[in-house]
């Protein structure tokens, strides 16, 4: 939805083509320089940043609907996307604190009436995806004033209930790090053991051992040795590794213990 026409449509009669009351939250996170970063947005009328998010077509599934959403705030396809939780507490939409209704009729010339297909309750379906943010292009629509990249250790307050989606979205993402290998959308295509080991210890939270997570990853066949090195001064010429495409792609449809 990029012109005024299109946005008045969407506040008047959207239900024609989005289903009332079901919506798709995506906690994007990115990983740059050594740091977990979350993707979030600022919505004109929301005085808080958020989620990306919105509703879903009825024409698509909610696979499709994330895939959608996060295309939109990344301008990249294909991200790992993971669905992780449901969320519909009483009043998790609640806009008390965090909506501007004069700022919206300011910016689209509408009001929302208490019996608009937007103010009921809703139920959000959240996932996250996983992006490096050299490539990452965050795109700020017609509704958002800024789309920006925050520190996970360094969160502004959310709205609604959005901080405790990101707190989920985060433990899942750390859970399924065991099972899923992640790092080929962050990491160069040739590396070194210290730098995907650096790159699981952001993403985890917690330290590895410096031998046995890098010992375990070539085991399994996931990365293997390349005959080059990087020249990083006298007698410090570490080993490049790549990720052996075959067995990562597998891993990713079927699961792999990394832990």
């Amino acid at each position: 939805m990029e012109s005024l026409a299109e946005i008045q449509h969407f506040f008047k009669k959207g239900y024609l083509a989005y289903r009332p009351n079901l919506t798709i939250d995506c906690a994007i996170f990115g990983y740059h320089d050594g740091e977990l970063q979350l993707l979030l947005v600022k919505n004109k009328f929301i005085t808080k940043w958020c989620l990306p998010g919105g509703f879903v077509r009825k024409d698509e599934s909610l696979d499709q609907a994330a895939t959608r959403i996060t295309a939109e705030r990344t301008g990249i396809d294909n991200l790992f996307l993971k669905q992780f939780k449901a969320f519909g507490d009483p009043g998790r939409n609640d806009p008390r604190g965090a909506f501007d209704p004069e700022k919206l009729f300011e910016l689209v010339q509408v009001r929302l009436e208490e019996d608009s297909w937007l103010t009921g309750e809703t139920v959000s379906v959240g996932f996250y995806a996983i992006t490096d943010i050299v490539n990452a292009k965050p795109n700020a629509d017609f509704l958002s004033s800024e789309c920006a990249w925050f520190s996970v250790d360094k969160l502004p307050a959310l709205g609604f209930d959005h901080d405790g989606i990101v707190r989920d979205a985060l433990f899942a993402m750390r859970m399924h790090l065991n099972y899923f290998p992640i790092g080929k959308n962050f990491l160069q295509q040739k590396f070194t053991l210290k730098e995907i080991k650096r790159f699981y210890e952001v993403m985890s939270g917690k330290q590895l051992n410096a031998s046995n997570f890098p010992n375990k990853l070539i085991s399994l066949g996931l990365i293997v040795k390349l005959d080059e090195k990087r020249n990083i001064g006298a007698h410090r010429s570490p080993a490049y590794y790549k990720f052996n495409e075959e067995i990562y792609d597998k891993a990713l449809r079927e699961g792999l213990v990394l832990a």
